[in-house]
């Protein structure tokens, strides 16, 4: 598993740029509006969104984990504990084919976990299979 940050960014170009002198790892997808780093050390999933929100603040935080019996196991553990989540779902959402579930912290800090099961060209969020779930970005 490794964590997740995705950012709001006003200039991607210079957002990728920063970020990849600063990690020393080029991004592993870039679109229109879209970079994401698999950034090896420390474990990091670093996802940029241009001109979805305020320049510099999180979009989201997450978890990728290795396989979606993971991402089923946080969900009954996170039921579990009375965290109110949006189920397991298989979405096509930010250029990528996922199983995922999302909840809500304090001060509506918005948590995904979940596997990427495969590549897409959609950005929007698309429900593949569903329990009520929406996708990044927020």
């Amino acid at each position: 598993m490794r964590l997740q940050l995705a950012l709001n960014v006003t200039d991607l170009d210079e957002a990728v740029d920063f970020y990849t002198r600063m990690f020393g790892v080029e991004p592993a997808k870039t679109r229109p509006g879209y970079a994401n780093f698999a950034i090896a050390d420390p474990p990091l999933k670093l996802v940029l969104f241009e001109g979805q929100g305020e320049g510099g603040t999180i979009n989201h935080l997450g978890v990728e984990t290795e396989t979606a019996d993971e991402v089923v196991a946080a969900e009954a553990r996170l039921t579990a504990a009375d965290l109110e989540t949006t189920g397991v779902d298989d979405t096509q959402c930010c250029y990528a084919e996922k199983t995922e579930t999302w909840l809500t912290g304090p001060d509506d800090a918005r948590w995904e976990w979940y596997v990427k099961t495969g590549d897409s060209e959609q950005f929007a969020n698309l429900v593949v299979s569903s329990a009520g779930g929406s996708c990044c970005p927020g």
